[in-house]
């Protein structure tokens, strides 16, 4: 029977998502919650009771603020943390618009992302020694962000055997599948690159390649006239543009990718929008997920019992995670996209580097699949990233304030270095208390 350890089950959603899952895979399981924020936890330890209650599913539930009361038989670790929760999401984000940095996710790169990498590493980091010594066979995943350097420190620091999981490429390709009028199990693939500038860079249905007709595609839609936009989220016109520049479809399109290319967005002005603002509003954001958590907990403290319909699939980061561990167990090899390190699987990226790229799930675990080499133009927009993510880890693991200017220079956001500077000493002010590698 899985022990499941969820690590960050504070964050309900997730929570509500892989139960669904679980009772939905129907099969003996174990669930083990952990949050050290202790009223969070309660409010995933009460939905989750329910949602076993309601449904009868055979699942064994339990909680705790300390996770190595509960990894000590575990099969499966699960970690979804972040870091100083949303109000320091707030701080990343809104620090850096003083200096014009606009950005519409800012928790994977850009100053909002450099400055969460600080925060994540020395957390996960000490999260996977304690599984290295208490569940040291555990499948262990993570889909804390910023990914790729959550999983290389994590990697480097402890040798961990960890898989960065996201749900961004199987979304897309979803949305690939409706742009070009098929269903999505007709659609066969291959997106690499890095986590949130994940290339799909060879699309076929039934066979056939299917990459001519998204060009023309992306060419229908280049001339389209703002008034004619609806929806910034569908219409992504600047992922459809770099496809008819680079040749590959960008994963996870216009809200992520956006924010690998600043200098394109200076003042984060976007197709006569402001990115964060009336484009992808970020405090709209917030407020979404601040509200969702509040309905989660009047549902999970009341007496009134959960609708039928609770159970139904719903998407987010939690997606295929359930039927990754099934396809491992079983051997089935089916094949998922998965943060791990390059060792040749994608021939012309950096040996060592965290890259997302078809991965075969199968009695061995995730295992990448080798990939052609990746088209010049596509290396480049990915090489100076992935130094970046070698600059960021070393910031954090060291408490490197120098360290941490240099992954803003790198990372290009900022107009100077002053700009740098002044805003890496902001961002570690208000940020102290989930900085003690800096004090």
């Amino acid at each position: 029977m899985e022990k499941y350890v969820l690590i960050g089950a504070g964050s309900a959603m997730f929570t509500r998502g892989l139960m669904a899952d679980m009772i939905r895979q129907g099969e003996p399981c174990e669930l083990a919650l952990v949050d050290i924020d202790a009223a969070a936890l309660r409010v995933a330890e009460r939905l989750a009771h329910k949602m076993v209650a309601l449904s009868g599913a055979p699942i064994k539930l339990s909680a705790d603020t300390d996770r190595r009361q509960v990894l000590s038989g575990a099969t499966v670790v699960i970690c979804t943390i972040g870091v100083g929760g949303r109000r320091a999401w707030e701080q990343d984000v809104l620090v850096p618009r003083r200096w014009g940095i606009y950005q519409p996710v800012g928790d994977s790169v850009m100053p909002g992302g450099t400055s969460r990498a600080l925060r994540m590493i020395p957390a996960m980091v000490d999260i996977a020694r304690d599984v290295v010594d208490l569940a040291p066979d555990a499948l262990f995943f993570n889909y804390g962000n910023p990914m790729a350097p959550v999983c290389r420190a994590v990697r480097k620091a402890t040798g961990a055997n960890i898989v960065g999981l996201c749900h961004g490429v199987f979304g897309v390709a979803r949305y690939l599948a409706d742009a070009l009028g098929v269903g999505v199990s007709a659609l066969r693939y291959s997106a690499v690159g890095m986590n949130h500038l994940t290339w799909f860079v060879d699309v076929r249905v039934n066979g056939q390649d299917a990459m001519p007709r998204l060009r023309q595609i992306a060419a229908e839609r280049k001339s389209a006239r703002e008034d004619e936009i609806s929806s910034f989220a569908e219409f992504a016109p600047f992922s459809w543009h770099l496809l008819e520049l680079f040749g590959g479809f960008p994963a996870a399109m216009d809200r992520h990718v956006t924010e690998f290319f600043p200098q394109f967005f200076a003042d984060g002005q976007y197709y006569g929008h402001r990115l964060g603002v009336d484009a992808f509003s970020f405090e709209g954001t917030i407020a979404s997920g601040d509200r969702i958590f509040e309905e989660m907990r009047s549902l999970a403290l009341s007496d009134a019992p959960l609708s039928e319909d609770y159970f139904q699939s719903i998407g987010g980061e939690h997606e295929q995670v359930i039927e990754i561990v099934q396809s491992i167990r079983q051997d089935v090899g089916r094949v998922y996209s998965a943060n791990l390190p390059n060792q040749g699987q994608v021939p012309n990226l950096a040996q060592g580097a965290i890259v997302e790229s078809p991965a075969v799930a199968d009695g061995a675990g995730l295992r990448p699949i080798t990939q052609p080499a990746l088209p010049a133009g596509i290396v480049g927009t990915l090489a100076t990233r992935l130094a970046w993510v070698d600059t960021v880890v070393e910031a954090a693991l060291e408490g490197s304030t120098t360290k941490f200017v240099e992954a803003l220079i790198l990372d290009g956001a900022c107009r100077s270095i002053e700009v740098a500077e002044q805003l890496a000493h902001e961002l570690l002010r208000v940020q102290a208390a989930h900085l003690p590698q800096f004090s």
